[in-house]
């Protein structure tokens, strides 16, 4: 027997990502990248990703909040954002539905790629918290209740900054083998850089 289209819908937005009950973000500093364009989805995105960060402990004055005009800024801000050096990870969040020319498609494929490219040329973690979605009601059954993939994005934030905080030898426990290696990994062209000054480096946010 066929699903009803509302059940399918529904199960397409259930999130099949599985978090760790204890993750800590007391010292963990988070940045959101916020698109107006499609404003009132993304502000439940956003709200979503905020209570996660809250449940893990990330504190209010650790989490900096900025937007930009569209999804295609998205990478070039969460760029400026790693490199300043008062973040541990970024959330990059938009919502894309598509339309009836090929425009979804290359901001899709651009935006997707822009992000990856620069948690891997920053060292800083970029979470892609950008919906691509079909119709408005998958948008909806994407953005609200126990399905807001939002949350999963803020747990996911504070989970990725956790692991480059081992890996790089920032806090937690030392060993001798894989993540939190018994010497820091030296800074490379690639890491963020560092704060001008010691006020800056308490600071968050641009």
């Amino acid at each position: 027997m066929f699903q009803s289209r509302t059940s399918a819908l529904e199960m397409g937005a259930e999130s099949e990502v599985s978090f760790s009950s204890d993750l800590d973000g007391t010292e963990v500093r988070i940045g959101i990248i916020r698109t107006r364009w499609n404003d009132e989805d993304v502000t439940r995105l956003v709200d979503g990703a905020k209570k996660a960060l809250t449940e893990c402990k990330v504190t209010d004055e650790n989490i900096f909040e900025t937007e930009v005009p569209g999804a295609f800024e998205l990478p070039y801000a969460a760029k400026l954002l790693a490199m300043s050096g008062t973040v541990d990870a970024v959330i990059c969040a938009g919502v894309l539905v598509k339309g009836d020319t090929m425009h979804f498609e290359y901001i899709s494929d651009a935006v997707s790629k822009g992000i990856m490219n620069v948690g891997m040329s920053t060292n800083v973690p970029c979470i892609f918290g950008v919906l691509t979605c079909l119709t408005d009601d998958q948008v909806k059954a994407r953005s609200t209740g126990d399905s807001n993939h939002g949350y999963d994005w803020g747990k996911t934030a504070v989970e990725m900054a956790l692991l480059r905080g081992q890996a790089m030898g920032v806090g937690g426990k030392m060993s001798g083998m894989g993540f939190g290696m018994s010497a820091p990994l030296k800074p490379g062209l690639s890491d963020p850089m560092p704060p001008a000054d010691e006020e800056k480096k308490k600071r968050v946010g641009f």
